[in-house]
C-alpha cells in the first residue's frame, strides 16, 4: 500500500512532470535532427518540432504556448533562413491555438489528440506557405497535397507517442 502511494505522489509532482516532458521533448528532438533526415527526407515526413510544441501548448497558457511556438519557430527559421520569420508567426499561431483550444476540447481523447496534430502542422504549413509568396499553384499543391500528407505523418506519430508514453504526458485515454 506505500509502494502504491509513493508511485502515486512521485507521478503527481510537478517537477517529476516537467523532468518527463522535458525527457520526452529531447526524445523528439533526437527524432527530429538525427532520425528524420537518416530516412527518406521527404515532405510528407512527421514534424516532430511541431508534435513537441502542441504537447507542450496544451498544458501552458496561450502567453506561454505562444512564447514556446516563437522559440520553436525561432529554431526552424534560422535552419531555413529563406523566409526568416514566417516560421516564427506560424508557431506563436499554432502554439497560442493549441492552448486556447484546450479549453474548448478534450485533451484526453485519442481522435482528439490525432486531429490536433493533423490540423497544426496543416496550419503552421499553410501560414508558412501564404506568407512565403509562393504562386497560386504552389500554394494549391501544399495545402492540397503536401500539408495533408505531412499531417497524416505527423497525427500517426504523434498518436504512436501519446500510446507508448501516456503516462510520462499524463494522458488519460478515453474511447
Amino acid at each position: 500500500m506505500t509502494a502504491i502511494r509513493t508511485a502515486d505522489r512521485r507521478r503527481r509532482s510537478p517537477r517529476g512532470a516537467r523532468v518527463r516532458i522535458a525527457l520526452v521533448i529531447a526524445l523528439l528532438l533526437l527524432l527530429e535532427f538525427y532520425l528524420r533526415p537518416s530516412l527518406i527526407d521527404g515532405r510528407g515526413m512527421p514534424d516532430f518540432l511541431i508534435l513537441g510544441l502542441l504537447l507542450i501548448a496544451i498544458r501552458q497558457s496561450p502567453g506561454q504556448a505562444a512564447v514556446t511556438g516563437l522559440v520553436v519557430g525561432l529554431l526552424t527559421d534560422v535552419l531555413t533562413p529563406a523566409h526568416f520569420g514566417a516560421g516564427m508567426l506560424a508557431h506563436v499561431i499554432v502554439g497560442w491555438g493549441a492552448a486556447t483550444g484546450r479549453a474548448i476540447f478534450f485533451a484526453d481523447n485519442l481522435l482528439v489528440n490525432a486531429l490536433l496534430f493533423f490540423v497544426g502542422t496543416w496550419v503552421r504549413n499553410a501560414i508558412v506557405v501564404l506568407l512565403s509568396g509562393a504562386s497560386l499553384s504552389q500554394l494549391a499543391v501544399e495545402l492540397l497535397v503536401w500539408s495533408p500528407l505531412q499531417g497524416i505523418a505527423t497525427a500517426v506519430a504523434g498518436v504512436l507517442l501519446v500510446l507508448l508514453l501516456r503516462d510520462w504526458l499524463a494522458i488519460r485515454i478515453e474511447a
